[in-house]
């Protein structure tokens, strides 16, 4: 059986219906169930059983003899979150319960690392793991990303295969439960619909324009086709990138937000919060060259593309991937 963490969140729920489209229907599914809204994104979606986070760890324990493959792709992700406690217990060290089992058992292993890893960008965007000690990021939710990929570099005992995967900036249907945390494109369109415009955030670097602050945005399906190809094709054990390998400016991702609505773009700008300032990152671009040299051939959606796809086939009528 695979085991799917984070199912009923964003991006593990188009994991799940990606498995689906791949024949795979034996799937158990591990989330804190208890939010309603969330739990949509599991409709219709075919697996064979659900068991809450918060037993998992004894759960895979006792049955991990039945398990092949576990993706952990559930995780605490707020990046206003400033307790570091919270991300000890539900990122570091739940993960490293997950990957001793696995190791132990021998389960193939692939887990969501995050480009918050990165920090400022100033080692740059590159997924060696030579870089990994060195990387300063910026909250503690990137802290506990890169303290787990420190970690297991550092094991000796390792999966049969694993894979972390550095996650850049994803957007996409299913994130409907995510209010403040969703991607700018969810929350353009409830302004849209709202005000007839866009706020973005102005320009406090004068090596960028207002509203051409840059972001590697990767299509969340694109995301699971990379999962999916690396736990069958089992390439070499390692962190890998994953974005779209190509920065785009918010304006682009506002402007082609309303293209797919059909509408004249209004875009006004706001200044950056004073809290936040000094930390806002005006570049990222995931280094897409370890991945390819792995095998993986297919292109990545471009931006307008994925977002007509997201605005007009998901948001609009709130339909679920």
């Amino acid at each position: 059986m695979i085991i799917v963490t984070g199912a009923a969140g964003f991006i593990g729920s188009c994991l799940v219906s990606k498995l689906n489209d791949l024949g795979q229907t034996n799937l158990v599914l591990v989330d804190d169930f208890s939010n309603e809204e969330k739990n949509k994104n599991l409709e219709g979606k075919q697996f064979s059983s659900q068991v809450e986070r918060n037993v998992f760890v004894n759960w895979l324990k006792e049955n991990a003899g039945f398990v092949s493959e576990v993706y952990h792709i559930g995780a605490r992700t707020d990046t206003t979150e400033f307790d570091v406690e919270v991300f000890d217990e539900l990122n570091l060290n739940y993960s490293k319960d997950l990957w001793k089992i696995c190791t132990e058992y021998k389960i193939n292993f692939v887990y969501a690392s995050s480009a918050a890893t990165y920090g400022m960008g100033e080692f740059g965007f590159v997924d060696t793991h030579e870089l990994v000690e060195k990387l300063i990021p910026l909250n503690p939710y990137g802290d506990s990303k890169n303290d787990f990929d420190k970690w297991i570099l550092k094991q000796e005992k390792q999966p049969p295969f694993w894979a972390g995967f550095k996650f850049f900036n994803v957007y996409g249907p299913n994130e409907f439960h995510k209010s403040r945390m969703a991607s700018v494109i969810f929350h353009a369109i409830k302004q849209i619909n709202e005000t007839g415009g866009m706020k973005l955030f102005r320009s406090h670097n004068p090596e960028y324009k207002d509203g051409e602050q840059l972001r590697d945005f990767v299509y969340v399906k694109d995301v699971v086709e990379v999962l999916t190809f690396m736990m069958q094709e089992k390439k070499e054990n390692g962190l890998y990138n994953l974005g779209s390998g190509k920065a785009s400016s918010f304006n682009a991702l506002v402007n082609a937000t309303f293209k797919a609505l059909g509408k004249d773009s209004v875009i006004s700008y706001i200044d950056t919060p004073d809290d936040i300032r000094g930390k806002y990152q005006y570049f990222t671009q995931a280094n897409m060259k370890k991945l390819i040299l792995a095998g993986y051939s297919k292109s990545f959606t471009d931006l307008e593309s994925g977002v007509k796809d997201y605005v007009q086939n998901y948001l609009i009528d709130k339909n679920y991937y």
